[in-house]
């Protein structure tokens, strides 16, 4: 999802763009949660826009003051079943799904606390591409042919609302000659495509540590942050994470809202873990996580595992 933190720009910058990529292919397996792509730029703009501050206003205990910023996402994400050789996968597994998406939001930074709001509006079913996505990409590598897309849900037009706050560098020290700091976060979904509350912690440990929360991610997750102060020092950090959701919907486990669809009973609490690392130099960031997911579904035969690779960089 959308990553915001107005943080600090160079002066000829026009902007951040990031690039996220996750797979399940650096578990070695093809199923559940299995590909998200996203690109996120985000405007070094010191005056902004008039809706900016209106969207701003629509949250009463956001802040009206402070380092001010916003940004654009555009996404696809694909489930599918655990086999994906199977033309009618069993009805107790998660069915194929897709997700098309694009993201606004706003973040508003004051001291080392980062309150960030963003509207999603997206396609689930054959309209989010995902089955054409899924087979380019197998034929192109030499995979074997998804089968079962034809049973995946039906066309719906997806609505999210997301907002989370975060305190950067809650608890700092330095630990064995380089620096370590902690920064807790809270906030939740609501929409038609996901509804949740969550809340998490991320904690960093390196050198020349960068502005920032963490690298962006696709959502649910950590929001991370889609922007970072730039150095002429190279930095670096490695980082561990833990989140938990409470969850009333998941559009790609409920199935379809208003029609008949393949669905079944999710799991109310999810949990995920992160190990991860970021390398930072001057106007570029480069990141990895490991995720361990736990089971989304009843029945589900074990925790998902996926990783995911961020890029920014300033121009």
């Amino acid at each position: 999802m959308l990553v915001i933190s107005p943080g600090a720009f160079a002066e000829d910058s026009h902007g951040t763009l990031s690039i996220i990529f996750e797979n399940d292919i650096f578990d070695h397996t093809d199923q559940h949660y299995t590909n998200g792509v996203g690109v996120v730029w985000v405007p070094a703009q010191k005056e902004q826009p008039e809706w900016v501050y209106a969207l701003i206003d629509l949250v009463p205990w956001m802040p009206k003051q402070g380092r001010i910023g916003h940004g654009y996402m555009f996404g696809q994400s694909m489930y599918t079943p655990d086999d994906i050789q199977l033309t009618d996968p069993p009805l107790n597994e998660r069915p194929y799904a897709g997700w098309l998406y694009g993201t606004v939001g706003v973040g508003v930074e004051t001291s080392q606390e980062l309150d960030v709001l963003t509207f999603t509006l997206g396609l689930v079913g054959p309209a989010s591409m995902a089955d054409k996505t899924q087979k380019f990409v197998h034929e192109l590598v030499g995979s074997g042919e998804p089968m079962g897309w034809g049973t995946q849900l039906g066309n719906e037009l997806g609505v999210v609302a997301m907002y989370q706050h975060s305190w950067r560098e809650a608890a700092t020290t330095p630990l064995l000659g380089f620096e370590m700091d902690l920064t807790p976060y809270f906030g939740g979904a609501l929409g038609n495509v996901y509804t949740y509350a969550d809340g998490g912690l991320t904690v960093r440990w390196g050198r020349h540590l960068p502005h920032d929360y963490g690298p962006p991610r696709i959502q649910p997750s950590t929001f991370g942050s889609g922007v970072f102060t730039p150095s002429d020092r190279f930095g670096w950090y490695l980082f561990a994470g833990v989140e938990a959701r409470a969850v009333a919907r998941n559009i790609f486990l409920d199935g379809n809202t208003f029609r008949n669809s393949r669905s079944v009973d999710k799991e109310t609490v999810v949990g995920d873990m992160q190990l991860g690392a970021v390398l930072s130099w001057k106007t570029m960031r480069l990141g990895y996580t490991y995720v361990m997911r736990s089971r989304e579904y009843s029945g589900q035969p074990k925790n998902d595992r996926f990783g995911a690779i961020t890029w920014s960089m300033m121009f």
